[in-house]
């Protein structure tokens, strides 16, 4: 009698603690997207994540205050040396980041070669940019967009090693090849808003993309009904596009 009662009490107390096995599929959608594989369009219609490589730039803060005052969310692909050294804009980081757009990396010194580079190169390439991202908003990014879209080489597999989820573009703004933002608009225009939405490529480095282009896609958005949301939200992963890495006492580079 003693041993069936301590066999029902412990089988009341296993049963009581346990937790129901979660549904794989639930947890590969919170998982996010996978790393390592190139990603060229959000997840689903309705929504479009304007994405900026190669800042931070002295048109950071300004780009910072014109989505935020439009209700957009945008992301910043960045890196440490391009157009100065990134402590530079520390401030226009933070603010960024307290505002809730992304910051992703681009890599730390954009390295025309990136798609030839040894495994040990862009492990360093990469790694030096946490450190100062986590320096700056205490935290180092999961999304990548690489310099040139290089994704050839070692790329992709080191990037899976590293877990970066790897983002390209379906749209081109032109600005890095002195499309005006007039011709750069015709190229929304013309992918239209239907379908998956967009993840364009564009470059916060050009006033005219900031300050011309940038309101113009605000408006266009909100006129097709498309949500402005940052490359993670897009990709159906809100809460992914960070993760705790460490720092250390740098503020220069």
């Amino acid at each position: 009698m003693h041993f069936t009662s301590l066999l029902t009490a412990s089988l009341l107390a296993i049963n009581s603690s346990a937790r129901p096995i979660a549904d794989p599929i639930e947890m590969i959608r919170q998982a996010g997207p996978e790393a390592g594989k190139v990603i060229t369009k959000c997840s689903a219609p309705g929504q479009i994540a304007l994405a900026y490589d190669d800042g931070p730039y002295q048109y950071t803060q300004k780009l910072v205050d014109t989505l935020t005052a439009g209700g957009a969310k945008g992301t910043f692909f960045v890196t440490g040396t391009l157009y100065g050294c990134i402590y530079g804009q520390k401030a226009a980081l933070q603010a960024a980041y307290a505002a809730g757009h992304q910051i992703a990396s681009h890599s730390w010194s954009h390295p025309q070669n990136f798609g030839s580079l040894s495994t040990a190169d862009l492990t360093s390439q990469m790694t030096r940019l946490e450190t100062a991202l986590v320096n700056i908003i205490g935290k180092k990014p999961t999304y990548m967009r690489p310099p040139y879209l290089a994704t050839g080489g070692s790329v992709l597999s080191t990037m899976k090693t590293l877990g970066y989820r790897v983002i390209t573009n379906d749209i081109d703004a032109g600005d890095w090849n002195n499309k005006s933002p007039q011709q750069s608009q015709q190229e929304f225009t013309r992918a239209g808003a239907s379908g998956n939405g967009h993840i364009p490529l564009m470059h916060e480095t050009y006033a005219g993309t900031v300050n011309t282009l940038t309101p113009w896609l605000i408006n266009w958005a909100k006129t097709n009904n498309l949500k402005l949301v940052t490359v993670a939200e897009c990709l159906g992963d809100p809460d992914g596009a960070y993760v705790n890495g460490t720092g250390n006492s740098q503020s220069s580079c």
